[in-house]
Parts: structure tokens; sequence; C-alpha cells
């Protein structure tokens, strides 16, 4: 007869908690819950709620990833610059905040080395602060002061600024900055737009949505020097998140102009809408991590939003209760 040993090579093995990471296949008994498990692997991304934020905010900025993500500025009401550190399941308050009280700012980096800038505090501002893992130090402003920009980058070193409002205009313009200066690309966005979303690194970007003032679902990628227009978002949205790189993002939140939960993946060519969406429909929210494992968190869900949701990309491994049924 086949066993489960014979196949495997090794019997199921009780563990008083849930293995991490997964493989596809695995089986364990969980003599804590009194119940065998099962890694198996999901056909769709699916959002859980996470720990909730300590302070409840909307047009907020964050940074990191999954299980160690930052979540600083925004409107709670007035401009804020609480700061926040998230580990995976609960949100801790950074005992100094900003420099800068600001909302509608963009961020890049990760939890222990994040780079903030633009925003609005009483006007559109060039602002820009490091973030070392728990003091903010101001840092060279950005040549084009605005709010309702984009940013992504790998550090507080490294860097890029995108679009928004430079105080009541509309502007395209893209800025770079190295850990000591930001420069002005002579290239700008194709569309120009402000609350919208980007993801990816300073020299390989992907930004998405916003506002033209109307809505748009216009997605383009940038190589390092130019920005090229690629196929477009499913649901044209402003004041979403994003999260990922230039070749596999996440987008989710926003508003059509009602809230929404809508959710879609890019695979460096087209958008995917996902069948779950958020299960808190919000606009003004931020976003961290990848497309397998991401991140939203705060925004406006009819109200101040403190909600914190956990992606699971498709193909990725979960953990399923064996049933008799």
């Amino acid at each position: 007869m086949t066993t489960y040993k014979g196949i495997n090579g090794f019997a199921v093995q009780s563990v008083a908690s849930d293995p991490s990471p997964l493989d596809e296949g695995q089986v364990w008994y969980n003599n804590a819950t009194y119940a065998f498990k099962l890694a198996s692997v999901t056909t769709a991304g699916t959002w859980a709620s996470g720990g909730n934020m300590n302070t409840a905010k909307n047009e907020t900025a964050g940074s990191g990833t999954q299980t160690a993500a930052l979540s600083f500025s925004g409107f709670s009401p007035g401009n804020t610059g609480a700061t926040e550190l998230y580990n995976g399941t609960s949100w801790t308050s950074n005992p100094t905040n900003m420099n800068t009280a600001r909302r509608e700012a963009a961020g890049s980096g990760t939890q222990t080395s994040t780079l903030a800038y633009g925003g609005y505090d009483s006007n559109s501002t060039a602002a820009s602060e490091s973030f070392n893992g728990s003091t903010w130090t101001n840092t060279p402003s950005m040549n084009t002061a605005r709010h309702g920009l984009a940013g992504c980058g790998a550090s507080n070193t490294s860097a890029l600024g995108f679009g928004g409002i430079a105080t009541t205009s509309l502007t395209g313009a893209t800025e770079s900055y190295n850990g000591s200066s930001w420069t002005s690309s002579p290239n700008s966005l194709n569309t120009t737009r402000s609350s919208f979303a980007g993801a990816g690194t300073q020299t390989a970007a992907l930004a998405f949505g916003g506002q033209t003032p109307t809505l748009t679902a216009a997605t383009e990628s940038w190589n390092g020097s130019t920005w090229t227009s690629v196929n477009s978002l499913n649901t044209a949205r402003k004041a979403l998140a994003g999260a990922g790189i230039q070749t596999t993002a996440l987008a989710f939140g926003g508003a059509t102009p009602s809230r929404t939960s809508a959710t879609e993946l890019w695979n460096g060519t087209s958008w995917t809408t996902n069948p779950n969406g958020l299960g808190t429909a919000r606009y003004g929210l931020a976003g961290a991590g990848t497309q397998a494992a991401g991140l939203g968190f705060g925004g406006y869900s009819g109200v101040f939003s403190t909600a914190t949701e956990e992606f699971t990309g498709p193909g990725s491994p979960v953990t399923q209760t064996i049933t008799t049924s």
C-alpha cells in the first residue's frame, strides 16, 4: 500500500506550530490545534487583516516589506508626521515624528532606510527627509516643490520622485536622489498627473493611475532615463496604492470616484484584475512589499482608517486545514 512516508521518505511531522516557510504539498499535524494541515497553492491573490495602525490617517505614505513596513505622514485630520513601524503583526509608534508634518508625500526604501519627499504642509513642499530606523534627518530638498506625487526606490540614498501638483499646476517632472542631491531628468511623464502610484527602483520604475484632472488608468515604464507608455490599468482611479517592482507590480484601492477595493496585478506587459479585492474599500492608503506579499494600510473608508491588510499573491503556498468534508 502506498503511504505518505513511502512517497516522501518521511512520516507526517507533529509540530506545535505551523511551519514557515511553506513548501507546496507539505503535510503536518499541529498538536496545539489538533489538526492535520496542508500547504496548497493559491489560484488567486487574497487579502487578510493585519494589525491596526495606532494613528488613523488618510493621504499617507509608506515603505518597506509586508513584515517590516514603515508608515509616515498623512492627514488625520490635520497634517501629521506620525511614524509607525510594522513587524508583520502589529504597529509600534516611533517616539519621534517627521521634521515636516505633511500629507500627499511620497516615500521609498526599507523600514530602516527610507526617504520621504514632497507633499503638502501649508503649500506644496520640496522638503526631503531620511529615516534610519529611529530618527528623521532633513536632507537636500527636491528641485520642484509638489504634492500628490509618486515615488519608488531601494533606500534613503536611491530614490525617484515623479509627477504631482507643483503649487497649483500638474507636473510630470521626474527627479532622482543619490544620497546627497536631487537631479532633474530632462524627460517627464507622458501623462501629467497627481494622486497616483509608483513601484520599482530608481532605474526601473512603473507609474499608474491618478488624476489628469480626469481619472486615468494610464501606466508608464521608466528605464532610468525615459518614460514609455504601456498597457493601462483595467480600472481608472486616483489615490490608489502600489507595491512591487517594474515587472511584477500590485495596484489596489483608490477612488473611481467612489471608494474601491479593486486589486490588479502587473506581469510586465499587462494588468489583470484579481478576483479578490481589499476587505476595506478606501482611498488615500499606502502600500509596501511585493506582488506576492503586499501590504496596504491607512486611507479613508468613510472615516480615517487604521486598517491594515496583507496580500498573498497567486501561486503562493498557503495553509489549509484538512477536514473530512
